[in-house]
């Protein structure tokens, strides 16, 4: 999952990127609410994470801002304030969701995985393809009972695939899903990270659950047990 952070407290930003890309998210953080209307409005996320006491333009702005332009990504309001007239301002401007500081991490991250599933219309935390499960909670991938040793990377990139399983996936909408702003891909980066899904897959006994569909994307299509 891509996450935007966008965080005046340098302190707790970098807490937070640090924690979030220690459990799987690709996340990109800016302090400022300008910076964030700007990465939120040029960028395919899949959660928003917004501080509302922005300086340069404050959270519910950003939020205004996204929804007058039509963005339907997710967003979840972090801050301080937690009145509940404040609450209900946040949410009536288009927000997904609510924390209050101070949070727990693991109830931020619980509450990430569920807009990320949101956005996918998906409820359950394990995905299902075929005989191919993917534990979103404990990040593990089985082919029956074989488990996959993957890379980060690999699971972000068969995980996207599963979501839109039976769908052609382009090769810019797995850039926007598995890379950040400051570790911007190679021009062979997809292809070498397929190239690798490919071998595991083939190893734990799939070898032609991708196909490519030339000048598209890819497409991942398991058989029924």
């Amino acid at each position: 999952m891509r996450i935007l952070l966008v965080e005046d407290s340098e302190v707790l930003r970098l807490a937070l990127t640090k924690g979030l890309d220690a459990s799987g998210f690709v996340v990109d953080a800016v302090a400022d609410g300008q910076q964030g209307w700007i990465y939120a409005s040029r960028n395919d996320y899949d959660v928003v994470v917004l501080d509302l006491m922005l300086p340069m333009l404050d959270g519910l702005s950003v939020l205004r801002r996204l929804r007058e332009a039509g963005s339907s990504v997710h967003v979840l309001v972090l801050t301080a304030k937690g009145s509940v007239r404040e609450r209900i301002e946040g949410l009536a401007a288009g927000a997904d969701d609510y924390l209050t500081k101070p949070f727990d991490f693991g109830e931020l991250v619980a509450r990430l995985q569920a807009l990320g599933r949101r956005r996918y219309a998906r409820k359950e935390t394990v995905l299902r393809v075929g005989r191919l499960t993917l534990d979103t909670i404990r990040q593990e991938v089985r082919f029956d009972d074989t488990l996959l040793p993957l890379s980060r990377r690999e699971y972000g990139l068969l995980r996207l695939l599963m979501l839109k399983s039976g769908t052609v996936v382009s090769r810019e909408a797995i850039e926007d899903h598995l890379y950040n702003e400051l570790t911007l891909p190679s021009s062979n980066a997809v292809e070498s990270a397929m190239s690798l899904l490919r071998s595991k897959l083939r190893a734990a006994g799939l070898p032609d659950a991708i196909t490519t569909r030339r000048g598209h994307g890819y497409v991942l299509e398991v058989p029924e047990p």
